[in-house]
């Protein structure tokens, strides 16, 4: 069977010319992205898989349409090896190639044979497409007792520290990781409005860039304000935000701004992701050096899901806190004491226990 020529009637039948090949490989390049738009991937998805793309045919050296496994073999390589990323980023790069090019496949091929004379095939495949499974060590967060003498410490050297704007507002960045098990990015795109102290007993944070599934874009939810954290912002709004700038009461200002203002609003700026690292990095390695290096934010989060499982609460109303589409994601969060099976059990006879003497 034949395939089917795509492109219309006045098209050339060869591309000769250099400049002819850069064309047509730009063309496909933007009706993926143009795709993607129109199957509503978020702006920061689509981003991401452009780069990857564009960073692809860089090292290949050549027309992306004649790419082998063998090249996406190197590329992968180079990942790990040379820049040395992360093997999650690595997998989320082969599979930002692999759906590049099944696009190709299912919409070009055709296209792609007449005009270039080469099929196009998959460059990733089974052999070279990293698993999906968890990779490296797992993400075991510090005890209770480490936890709080972390936090103790940081708490109280807020009234000495000399800038003490800044360290309250990593502190309770930090805590919201700790306590309501944030994400870093839906911490620091809070905005004033977002904190919502007439909702429910103890208020409620409106999560509005909440991590969704690949092509849904942001994910909302409200946070209830359980652990603490209710006490945590009331301090920081009615105590510490006004400081920062007039901007306090306006509802769309950052709720954790940055000193800078913002040239063209005069309003305070939104801080940034790595600045929110880089606190916590260094209250790590004053107040709990055993753990610098180790402690992210995100080892936070897993902290908070562990710490609220082992005080009782069911893992349905943690998958709801932190966000997850699937439970079984949230199971892997949940890091028990070394006894806890024991303890289970114990629990578990003295039910059966009492019923029988009842």
């Amino acid at each position: 069977m034949a395939l089917a020529v795509v492109r219309s009637l006045d098209a050339p039948r060869r591309l000769e010319t250099a400049q002819e090949l850069q064309d047509f490989e730009q063309e496909l390049v933007d009706q993926y992205l143009l795709a993607s738009v129109g199957a509503g991937t978020g702006d920061s998805t689509i981003g991401h898989d452009r780069s990857v793309v564009f960073e692809f045919i860089e090292v290949l050296g050549r027309p992306v349409w004649t790419a082998q496994p063998h090249d996406a073999d190197r590329f992968l390589a180079l990942q790990r090896k040379d820049k040395l990323l992360a093997r999650s980023t690595v997998r989320q790069k082969a599979c930002a190639l692999a759906s590049f090019f099944n696009f190709l496949i299912t919409r070009y091929q055709g296209d792609i044979q007449v005009l270039t004379g080469c099929v196009v095939s998959q460059p990733i495949d089974e052999y070279n497409r990293p698993a999906k499974a968890d990779y490296g060590v797992a993400n075991v967060p510090p005890t209770d007792t480490e936890v709080e003498l972390l936090f103790s410490e940081w708490r109280d050297s807020l009234q000495h520290t000399r800038k003490f704007l800044v360290q309250a507002r990593d502190y309770l960045a930090a805590s919201l990781w700790r306590r309501a098990g944030l994400r870093i990015q839906e911490t620091y795109r809070l905005d004033m409005r977002d904190w919502r102290r007439d909702l429910g007993a103890y208020g409620k944070l409106h999560v509005r860039f909440g991590k969704g599934s690949r092509g849904r874009g942001p994910k909302t939810r409200l946070v209830p304000a359980i652990n603490s954290v209710a006490e945590l912002l009331d301090w920081w709004v009615i105590d510490v935000r006004h400081q920062f700038g007039d901007d306090w009461q306006d509802p769309d200002a950052p709720l954790l701004p940055c000193e800078r203002t913002d040239r063209h609003t005069g309003s305070c700026s939104r801080v940034g992701d790595q600045t929110l690292r880089d606190g916590l990095a260094t209250a790590t390695r004053r107040w709990l050096p055993h753990w610098t290096g180790r402690l992210r934010p995100h080892t936070l989060r897993h902290y908070c899901a562990s710490s609220l499982y082992s005080r009782g609460m069911d893992l349905k109303a943690i998958q709801e806190i932190l966000g997850h589409e699937w439970l079984s994601t949230t199971t892997r969060y949940i890091h028990v004491h070394a006894d806890h099976v024991e303890h289970v059990w114990d629990k578990a006879n003295e039910r059966v226990a009492a019923r029988l003497g009842q």
